[in-house]
């Protein structure tokens, strides 16, 4: 009989152990869920307000437009979406320039040329339009924006998953902006890129913290002011 109480008790003692480690698994789960969603919520409750329509963002100096993939020379279709939106400020007087931001790292391959060819075949003058050929990630378009170009003020265009990002870079940065989200169909294109935001989220934090350099710096670029000077000018 006491042989059999052993091990009964073993048997429970072990039971006991196995939920233990189960309850400190979950619970260590639960712990890096917790830490990997925190900067995504970060971004949704601090930049949700500066989120505007077409129709009612205050008027800036600026758009910013923030790259995405080109095919030979020609915007893909979420990057059309986004020079729209900017085509749609400029028309309607809320911006007077355009900076448009994006990789142009390897030969073949333009972002910023095919955002400049594509708002200047929809009617807007080329003394509008600046190209940053080096915004290879949205920090280092904020960053430079502000350190080469000289933008204080801006309305930053995107894709609705990604311009509360945009915004929380750009204010470290040093911009102060408003922004209008792109919406899209509920696509799979649009769950990738919303997926994608979970690990962005937590390196915007990181960014917006330590400020890192951008990958490529450079001189200092007037072609922002120019195109501010020369819409003070009158329409053209």
């Amino acid at each position: 009989m006491r042989v059999s109480g052993l091990r009964q008790l073993r048997r429970m003692g072990g039971v006991l152990r196995g939920r233990r480690r189960q309850r400190r698994a979950f619970q260590g789960v639960l712990l890096f869920s917790v830490i990997a969603l925190a900067p995504s919520a970060w971004l949704f409750c601090a930049e949700s307000s500066r989120i505007r329509s077409v129709a009612d963002v205050p008027s800036e100096p600026v758009a910013v437009v923030f790259g995405a993939a080109e095919v030979n020379d020609v915007p893909s279709p979420y990057l059309a979406h986004r020079l729209d939106a900017a085509l749609q400020l400029y028309q309607a007087h809320r911006v007077r320039a355009i900076l448009v931001t994006g990789d142009n790292s390897r030969t073949g391959y333009n972002e910023p040329g095919a955002m400049y060819d594509y708002l200047l075949a929809h009617g807007v003058p080329a003394v509008r339009v600046v190209r940053d050929y080096a915004g290879f990630d949205t920090w280092d378009s904020c960053d430079r924006a502000k350190r080469i170009f000289g933008v204080d003020h801006a309305v930053l265009v995107s894709q609705d998953y990604h311009v509360r990002r945009a915004l929380a870079l750009c204010e470290a940065a040093g911009i102060d902006s408003y922004a209008v989200g792109v919406p899209e169909p509920r696509d799979s294109t649009w769950y990738h890129g919303t997926v994608r935001e979970i690990p962005g989220a937590d390196k915007a934090l990181l960014s917006a913290v330590f400020r890192p350099s951008p990958t490529l710096l450079g001189p200092k670029d007037p072609g922002v002011a120019q195109a501010l000077a020369n819409a003070a000018q009158g329409p053209n």
